[in-house]
């Protein structure tokens, strides 16, 4: 049977890939990036979710012509976010080769939730941009029309989930960390309690003499 945890390894381990290697660096950098894509579309969804005034025609308007404006821009666009989308993928990986505890219960519970938030960007964000640039409205699997304030209300529920689910990956990695320093202290007053116990004192005195 294929050993998945490596026991031995710790956070004093020299190939121990913790909260402060390079690629944690990778996960945190590309989660918020996606983060702040997020942040900058919280204007537009804050009057369809968060506010208690009514949203008049004109601001669909407006806000289609946005989100038109952002599925239809330059292929290059799309790539660079492939390549980023990518790059998180890839350090929780390198995190997971091999992994000790930590990065069994941390890197593999953000990797959990930086899927899920892939697949709400597939599934349901890119979808529903799609059908604003189309600007058709088909029926939906169980025969219920979405109407085109619906679909954009959908968009905005998808980006609030999208954006809960990456913070979720960052306390992930940040609690790691915390985890990493508690076991680090625990180690090294372990280390301290075996070098001051009786025995290793005795076998000192007897080298001495020696």
């Amino acid at each position: 049977m294929i050993q998945i945890i490596n026991w031995s390894k710790t956070p004093l381990s020299p190939d121990y890939r913790g909260s402060g290697s390079f690629a944690t660096f990778m996960i945190i950098g590309a989660t918020c990036f996606f983060l702040g894509i997020l942040f900058a579309s919280f204007p537009y969804d804050f009057p369809l979710l968060w506010s208690a005034a009514p949203v008049p025609d004109s601001y669909y308007d407006i806000l289609e012509t946005h989100l038109r404006w952002m599925h239809q821009s330059p292929p290059l666009i799309s790539r660079v976010l492939n390549i980023i989308t990518t790059v998180g993928f890839l350090g929780l990986a390198i995190k997971l080769y091999r992994p000790a505890v930590l990065n069994f219960l941390f890197d593999g519970a953000s990797l959990i939730l930086y899927f899920i938030g892939w697949a709400i960007w597939v599934r349901s964000i890119v979808k529903r941009l799609r059908l604003v640039s189309w600007g058709h409205w088909p029926e939906e699997e169980d025969g219920v029309t979405v109407s085109r304030k619906d679909n954009v209300k959908l968009l905005a529920i998808s980006n609030t989930i999208l954006a809960l689910v990456l913070v979720g990956v960052l306390v992930l990695q940040v609690s790691q960390w915390y985890a990493e320093a508690k076991e680090i202290q625990d180690l090294k007053m372990s280390d301290n309690h075996n070098d001051s116990s009786p025995e290793r004192k005795a076998s000192g005195s007897n080298k001495k003499r020696q």
